[in-house]
């Protein structure tokens, strides 16, 4: 499914109703978020895109959880915080909302609103669809849920590259995708319940 066909079919479902909201899941190194800013492009004015990457805890508080390497496991984000901001969205028509900073990797509270006029909600993240609480509570709040399948080799590579990118050399980079971002996105994969729609890439 093309980002323009799915903004098409968001459009219909949202057509007639108050605010819509899109869950896009899937693992890391699958392309949630440039699938995201191609769908909210696509169905222009009163899109938006909600990350949930924005409740990251913040390095200090995940030292002194000894989770510091599991970066981006479930338990290294406010998963609680991120389902209240699902409930707001649901029934406020402002809601400020935080963003994950990724140059200086951290979250920042406040750091964009959610205004009237953005009806159109694509929420994006890793864990909207897993089925362990307090994941599993946002789901009753969505209006349709897609999930992005790709395969681990691909991933793998995708998820090298990135930490490639990022300035590590050849074996850093393997090292991190491998020993942290691949298993969590078998938690993804393993963990999610099944999604309205799936795009397998």
């Amino acid at each position: 499914m093309t980002p323009e066909a799915l903004a098409g079919l968001i459009r219909q479902r949202a057509s007639g109703q108050g605010r819509f909201i899109t869950a896009l899941a899937g693992p890391p190194g699958a392309g949630k978020s440039t699938l995201a800013e191609a769908v909210v492009a696509a169905l222009g004015m009163g899109a938006r895109v909600v990350p949930m990457d924005g409740f990251h805890l913040d390095n200090q508080v995940l030292d002194a959880r000894g989770l510091r390497a599991r970066k981006g496991c479930p338990e290294s984000f406010d998963a609680l915080g991120f389902v209240h901001l699902i409930r707001r969205l649901r029934a406020e028509a402002e809601v400020v909302i935080p963003v994950f900073d990724r140059g200086l990797d951290l979250a920042r509270a406040g750091g964009d609103v959610v205004g009237p006029a953005d009806k159109i909600l694509i929420v994006e993240g890793n864990y909207l669809l897993l089925e362990a609480a307090p994941w599993s509570e946002a789901r009753a709040l969505y209006d349709l849920t897609v999930a992005l399948e790709v395969p681990e080799v691909e991933l793998e590579r995708r998820l090298i590259r990135r930490w490639l990118d990022h300035g590590h050399d050849a074996a850093a980079a393997e090292a991190r995708a491998l020993s942290n971002d691949i298993p969590n996105a078998r938690r993804v994969l393993q963990g999610s319940v099944a999604a309205e729609i799936v795009i397998r890439q």
